[in-house]
């Protein structure tokens, strides 16, 4: 059962990918249709489908990141987490699947992030524009594993 969901667009991972591909179709136009523009055409729009999205579900037993259509996703177990924290990022960790100083980093845009501490120790990050809304979330959900 499902008690939260949350999707962030990536509004800039879009436009910078609008760009080639608006030249890539007017190069298709112009120059008629070639094997390579048709290639760099389809690796644009799957870039396109697997990254202009990141939605964050808490479920029963799970936190569930999960990139654009859904084939890039990463699970966390709620009975793994100790704590979580709401964080501000570094602008250089970048966005996407990053591996920074305070663990791995999902993000589609900005530097907002929830921090999941583990009960081993590691820590994990996931980018968020509501990150008070997703800290009392997974806060809840910590409280209600734990009864």
């Amino acid at each position: 059962m499902e008690t939260y969901r949350h999707t962030q667009i990536g509004y800039l991972v879009i436009a910078g990918l609008m760009i080639p591909l608006a030249i890539n179709l007017y190069l298709i136009v112009v120059l008629g249709f070639t094997v390579m523009v048709a290639v760099i055409l389809a690796l644009l729009l799957l870039t396109l489908l697997l990254f202009s999205t990141l939605t964050v579900t808490i479920e029963s037993d799970k936190i569930v990141a999960r990139y654009g259509i859904g084939l890039i996703k990463k699970r966390f177990l709620l009975s793994d987490i100790a704590s979580c924290r709401t964080v501000r990022s570094k602008w250089y960790y970048g966005w996407g699947i990053r591996l920074t100083p305070h663990g791995w980093l999902y993000n589609i845009s900005g530097l907002d992030a929830v921090e999941l501490e583990f009960k081993g120790g590691k820590k994990s990050r996931i980018g968020t524009d509501v990150p008070q809304e997703l800290e009392q979330a997974i806060s809840q959900a910590l409280t209600l594993t734990m009864r």
